[in-house]
């Protein structure tokens, strides 16, 4: 299939790869040319800008947020570009009022556009082995299920409306968040009385929370490491505000999350931003007096 992918980031490189060992034929653009060189030595072709990369069958964009992607696939003059029939898969993590910008104007265009945001991590991306949210015409989704094959070992449909892909993905990580405060809290209680939150978050992970976020965050928040990043704090920041902003624009409180978006920039003021997010768990413990 012929692919264009815009956005080359730790996330968007691995997923790119897949798609070029699958043996698609994939052009790139990203803003740091450096990036490209990977995926170019591997087998894809450098997109000179947005607009080449939009002439083909499909185009994929995996860019860091609202206002990239605004950036990138209105204002470069990408999407006016389009020839009618292409279909856009939308992967990143998006507002659902841009996502439901980009749904009506690329109606307009004759262009088909598919939420398809994804669950998992830039080591998951590169094994393949994402959960892919998938929402927009059917027939559009099953056109592009080989490159979501490639790319993910399960997609998630999720109807018709790209919306419903969106929100899914938001309340996703507004979850991770949630546990991840949680654990944090928890290992500061426990460390009070004289238990490593090691053990605690051992035994939690092994028998009540047995599960990928609780383990594998568990043990970062254990170890203390939150280096190199793989999700950098400020990210969830962002993720938190986009939850905070779908729940006011249908009325749904979301208490839970104003109290994580304050913590998370505590832990940005504190220098925490560009760590994993995974280091939200250490202002629970600094506001303990056990940093």
């Amino acid at each position: 299939m012929n692919i264009g992918f815009l956005g080359l980031g730790g996330m968007g490189a691995a997923m790119a790869a897949n798609l070029v060992k699958a043996g698609h034929q994939v052009r790139v653009w990203n803003r740091s040319a450096a990036a490209l060189e990977p995926l170019l030595a591997l087998g894809a072709t450098a997109a000179a800008d947005p607009v080449a990369a939009f002439d083909g069958e499909v185009v994929i964009s995996m860019l860091a947020d609202d206002a990239a992607t605004r950036a990138v696939i209105f204002d470069s003059g990408a999407l006016a570009s389009a020839k009618p029939g292409l279909i856009h898969l939308g992967m990143a993590t998006l507002s659902v009022d841009l996502v439901g910008e980009l749904v009506a104007r690329h109606r307009e265009r004759g262009v088909v556009y598919v939420a398809a945001p994804v669950f998992g991590r830039t080591d998951v991306a590169a094994a393949g082995k994402l959960n892919i949210l998938a929402a927009g015409p059917a027939q559009a989704i099953a056109t592009v299920q080989p490159l979501l094959d490639a790319m993910g070992q399960k997609t998630w449909p999720l109807g018709e409306d790209p919306l419903r892909a969106a929100v899914v993905k938001i309340a996703g990580n507004f979850m991770i968040a949630s546990a991840i405060e949680a654990m944090g809290e928890s290992s500061a209680l426990v460390k009070r009385f004289g238990v490593e939150p090691a053990q605690l978050l051992e035994i939690m992970s092994g028998t009540l929370f047995d599960a990928p976020v609780y383990r594998n965050y568990g043990a970062q928040i254990a170890a203390q490491r939150y280096e190199p990043a793989a999700f950098r704090l400020v990210l969830g920041l962002k993720d938190v505000g986009l939850a905070l902003s779908a729940g006011q624009g249908r009325h749904v409180p979301l208490p839970f999350a104003s109290v994580l978006r304050d913590n998370l920039l505590e832990a940005i003021a504190q220098g925490d931003g560009e760590r994993d997010w995974a280091a939200l768990a250490q202002v629970a413990m600094r506001r303990s007096g056990q940093d």
